[in-house]
């Protein structure tokens, strides 16, 4: 009860609170769309610069928005994603406590209360955002072995960022799953544009290459390698760089590596976040099977003196993310003087990056031959 209300204290007292801003430009654009016959991509929220930058799918599903009072879509939106943080919890965390004989429902809801701490998740909830369902459908896939790849098909037709994953896959050398994620991302294209040609025309010719629609590259949110190399204002050559860089030791590691399919869905995720032109702060729940994954290891550290520190630094990582630091710089991105603290995201995905890519093979196979990986998989 006093972490709770510790909790609530928070959430109430730090000023990041979203007021569902995303949800309201989702549901306004739906309904421009649908009910006042106007063009999709053309949509801005009451007078701002921001309108509706998914593919056609997405407004398809979202299209029920269209038709439902503010309140019922913002009670939707906490309804979805408090059930996307349980099923993570069920695939992730309740392994780890079965595998010790840990109790379960006092530490899942700690745990629960935890996300809605953490920045990313904090601002997926605030916003109403998608991102922790988009994860959810990818991370599904974990636990479907004759429809694997469906999930990322439906997720990368909602949000282009988890095409990565497809890459993934072929990497991987599960070429069926990732077959069937193209399949199913094309079939979802192909729908929407029998039923939204022209909207999907708008999207495809013209809204999906125009990143001034989405919010500027320096901005602080941007927690990306882009990010960085815009708010240093140096040319766009360093982050291509960057980017190229990041990929080879991701395709290297996926390669010779041989990592569990939970690893490599993990590591994937961080790499989505390095190498996207724009990852805002909430974009960042895709770093949150590392994170679970870096627990496990930590768990199972020995000696003991060891495994204090490295829960230390653990909870340093989380407490980090989830104290809004980089707003610090909101004002002024720019320059030598902010990029250590305007950049702090960055720094901390690259982090996790580098340490759960940096566990011996055997080790990290470890989770697809025992326990953990039975429970991600749900069987």
């Amino acid at each position: 009860m006093a972490v709770a209300v510790a909790v609530a204290v928070f959430l109430a007292t730090i000023p990041t609170f979203r007021h569902f801003f995303d949800l309201g430009v989702y549901r306004g654009a739906v309904r421009y769309w649908l009910i006042d016959g106007g063009d999709l991509y053309q949509y801005r929220y009451q007078g701002t610069e921001y309108g509706f930058t998914y593919p056609p799918f997405a407004a398809l599903a979202m299209s029920p928005l269209a038709i439902t009072s503010w309140p019922v879509a913002v009670a939707a939106s906490l309804t979805l994603n408090s059930i996307c943080v349980i099923l993570l919890l069920r695939w992730y965390f309740v392994p780890i406590l079965q595998r010790r004989g840990r109790p379960v429902w006092t530490p899942c809801a700690l745990m629960f209360l935890g996300f809605l701490v953490f920045e990313p998740s904090r601002d997926t909830f605030s916003y109403g955002q998608v991102n922790l369902l988009l994860l959810v459908l990818v991370c599904s896939d974990l636990r479907n072995k004759r429809f694997a790849g469906v999930g990322i098909g439906v997720a990368a037709a909602i949000k282009l960022t988890p095409v990565i994953f497809i890459g993934y896959l072929i990497l991987a050398r599960r070429y069926r799953a990732a077959a069937t994620a193209a399949v199913t991302t094309a079939a979802a294209t192909i729908l929407a544009l029998l039923v939204a040609p022209d909207a999907s025309r708008a999207f495809w010719t013209d809204a999906v290459w125009d990143t001034g629609r989405i919010g500027k590259l320096y901005y602080v949110s941007n927690q990306s390698l882009r990010g960085v190399v815009a708010r240093l204002d140096a040319p766009s050559t360093w982050w291509l760089a960057g980017v190229a860089l990041v990929v080879a030791y991701w395709c290297w590691w996926v390669r010779t590596r041989r990592p569990s399919p939970t690893a490599g869905f993990a590591v994937t995720g961080v790499i989505a976040c390095l190498i996207s032109p724009i990852t805002w702060v909430h974009h960042l729940v895709w770093l949150i099977p590392g994170l679970f994954l870096l627990l496990d290891r930590v768990l199972r550290t020995e000696p003991a003196d060891l495994r204090r520190r490295l829960l230390f630094a653990l909870g340093a990582g989380f407490a980090l993310m989830s104290s809004s630091i980089v707003w610090i710089w909101w004002a002024h991105p720019h320059g030598w003087a902010a990029f250590p603290g305007s950049n702090t995201y960055v720094w901390l995905s690259i982090a996790v990056l580098l340490t759960v890519t940096r566990e011996p093979a055997a080790e990290l196979r470890f989770a697809e031959n025992k326990e953990f990986e039975r429970y991600a998989r749900g069987t």
